[in-house]
């Protein structure tokens, strides 16, 4: 919590008023700090009846009231330095930028969580795709499994068998004890056969063999059979995939039922083979992986503000189309004290959950420094500051372009540090490249400089994309080009700025065609 230290100690420089932010307590308990001004902040004992009510304090008279939308967060203000008394100004200054830095807090923390957990999931796909990515067919890999549960187990016959949709058979694929050949195809319908019971039921079964005559199991009549099915779990249920049969046990000992709860949970990596094997046949394991990656992108579009939260003072449209891995971009918008509207647009470098991270550390960074700091550039160099230990961590840099909107003064203030596509568009048509004049955040300390130039109220269109949608690809992998971007928003400059997001979206849709892009496509557009 430095960064809300920081607020807390330039709030007691200003106004000569000791601050604190307190956490937890119910009741007559007390809440702990979670940020103070000075050591001097002490929480009263008692906790007052009403938001805002004045309370002694240990130090002096202190303000004490609950942070909105945040449960058991509070706020104090005092004690003063003599001839200073908190007011309820004082609160009224403190709690949006409190309240929205702990809730940015909190929405961080369970994307992080979330993505943690989906870090995991994929990760473990990557593990098992690496086990049995060594063998090359589907065969080989059930070779290699099936060995390793009959020497577990102790079983000189097995086989795996595998259901084909289109025959509605279980084939053999691979067999210890017995050629592959001499195992015919059973129907999965077949009435008496245990290899097609136990894949309709999905149940694993353990026949006695003695004096049984198995029929299409005949291979197996040695002694006792434990025949278990071959699951692939998905997000609706189960999937059979097919049926391990395992029999002929060296020990001569019956199967037991802690034998078929291994069996069970081995044959669970089986059906992950035979799927992994359909997948990479199918070219469906690419599918998979951008379905998890969606579901992670879709946790951090949650993060990105509404558009209206700018409103009426400007009008916004914004959109960010995810790839099929997750990104970095992202874009944030700030609502200024003053009636000006602050805009941001970001690109972490690379992809993955590590981009995905610092994209929602930034957004909840600069939601505090946006609110403390006027000038874009040092508003950037504080993000930087904030980001530093992560970025160098990562070895990762993010392009930002920030700029505040100032209807009533006329003016367009930004920092741009390496993001390509800025742009402000005038009345007539004339486009103004916002020139990348500083290096993205991470790469240097310094901080970065601010520009600043005229802004036309109501008439005047400022455009930000990211590189995905200028970089993006036809059949004959020809970019579309900023050029034609540009083009189209100079061509319905007039018009509403969702209307002009869609037809740039709908100019993109008719030169890709269909072919999926290769990065995210994020363009905002602010007229005010």
């Amino acid at each position: 919590m430095k960064e809300l230290e920081a607020v807390l100690i330039a709030f007691r420089e200003g106004t000569h008023c000791e601050a604190g932010v307190w956490g937890g307590g119910e009741g007559r308990a007390a809440p702990t700090a979670i940020a103070r001004s000075s050591a001097k902040v002490q929480m009263p004992d008692v906790l007052p009846g009403e938001p805002g009510q004045s309370v002694p304090g240990n130090f002096g008279t202190q303000l004490v009231t609950r942070v909105h939308s945040v449960r058991k967060v509070w706020l104090t203000v005092g004690p003063c330095d003599p001839g200073h008394t908190p007011e309820d100004r004082h609160v009224n200054l403190l709690m949006p930028v409190v309240a929205q830095f702990m809730k940015a807090a909190l929405e961080v923390e369970h994307a992080a969580t979330e993505l943690g957990e989906r870090y995991e999931e994929i990760n473990l796909l990557y593990t098992i795709g690496e086990i049995l990515g060594r063998t090359v067919t589907l065969e080989e890999a059930a070779t290699t499994i099936l060995t390793e549960i009959s020497e577990t187990v102790g079983a000189r016959v097995a086989s795996i068998l595998v259901h084909d949709p289109a025959t509605n058979t279980l084939n053999a694929v691979a067999a210890l004890g017995v050629p592959t050949s001499q195992i015919p195809p059973i129907s999965a319908a077949d009435p008496t056969s245990v290899s097609a019971r136990v894949f309709r039921t999905q149940h694993p079964l353990i026949v006695i063999g003695k004096g049984v005559t198995f029929g299409t199991e005949s291979p197996y009549g040695r002694g006792e059979m434990l025949s278990v099915p071959i699951m692939w779990t998905t997000p609706s249920g189960g999937q059979p995939l097919g049926v391990v049969n395992l029999a002929d046990r060296r020990s001569r000992q019956p199967f037991s039922a802690g034998d078929q709860k291994l069996v069970t949970a081995i044959a669970t990596q089986i059906g992950t083979a035979i799927q992994n094997a359909k997948l990479v046949l199918a070219s469906l394991d690419q599918q998979r992986l951008q379905q998890e990656m969606s579901l992670a992108h879709d946790l951090q579009m949650k993060l990105l503000p509404a558009t209206n939260v700018v409103a009426p003072e400007a009008e916004v449209t914004a959109r960010v189309v995810p790839a099929e891995s997750v990104g970095g971009d992202f874009y944030q918008l700030f609502k200024m004290r003053d009636g000006g509207t602050g805009v941001m647009i970001g690109d972490v470098s690379g992809h993955g959950y590590r981009a995905a991270l610092i994209m929602a550390l930034a957004m909840s960074a600069s939601a505090i420094h946006a609110q403390i700091t006027a000038s874009p550039g040092a508003m950037l160099g504080a993000l930087t500051n904030s980001l530093r230990e992560e970025l160098e961590q990562t070895e990762m840099f993010i392009s930002v372009f920030y700029g505040v909107v100032d209807p009533p003064n006329g003016t367009l203030t930004y920092a741009n540090t390496g993001h390509p596509h800025a742009f402000v568009v005038s009345q007539e048509g004339t486009v103004t490249r916002l020139a990348a004049g500083n290096p993205p955040l991470g790469m240097t300390d310094d901080t970065p400089a601010a520009a600043t130039l005229g802004w036309e109220k109501g008439k005047d269109l400022l455009v930000l994309f990211t590189d995905g949608i200028s970089d993006a690809r036809n059949a004959a992998d020809e970019r579309l080009g900023e050029e034609r971007v540009m083009e189209t928003i100079v061509e319905h400059r007039e018009k509403k700025t969702s209307v002009i997001l869609d037809e740039v979206f709908a100019m993109l849709g008719r030169h890709t065609r269909g072919i999926p892009s290769r990065d995210d496509l994020t363009l905002v557009v602010l007229r005010s």
